[in-house]
């Protein structure tokens, strides 16, 4: 004798993906964007007034040249302490990370996930068609992934 099914016709347990899941669904646009001659000063006070520990640097055309992050002030303070060196007059341009790895918008934040753990970045600028366009952070992708429920992550 087989068994008999009571429960009726089920339902199927997998659900439609349909959450946003890009870069650029997840990426912040109202980005706080530094130019290269300016003092490490003014990057510390704009880092502290906007709660961000780094941000793009870029060039008079808006083109990104650099990143510099609170690590790279940082550094910079505790070596002038021991060369007696004031940071007022260190520029941006001479301490930025010049060779910046970028991500594309169209990345899933899988994708991002990867990168970030693979690099143990904070943040990667977001570039289209040679423009910076935003910047997501690590807080950006577990957002993304809190807003995703279990059953969506196959």
């Amino acid at each position: 004798m087989g068994i008999i099914n009571f429960q009726g016709e089920r339902e199927d347990q997998k659900k439609k993906f349909n959450e946003p899941i890009s870069v650029r669904d997840h990426m912040t646009t109202k980005l706080v964007t530094l130019k290269p001659d300016q003092s490490l000063i003014e990057v510390i006070n704009l880092f502290m007034e906007n709660k961000i520990t780094g941000a793009p640097v870029v060039d008079v055309a808006g083109r990104l040249v650099g990143i510099i992050s609170d690590s790279d002030c940082m550094k910079q303070i505790s070596e002038g302490r021991y060369f007696n060196m004031p940071i007022a007059n260190m520029r941006v341009a001479d301490y930025m990370t010049k060779e910046v790895q970028t991500i594309d918008p169209d990345k899933t934040i899988f994708d991002a996930a990867a990168e970030f753990f693979k690099t143990h970045h904070r943040r990667f600028p977001v570039i289209e068609d040679g423009e910076l366009i935003g910047q997501i952070s690590r807080k950006d992708v577990m957002l993304a992934a809190l807003k995703m429920s279990s059953q969506n992550w196959y």
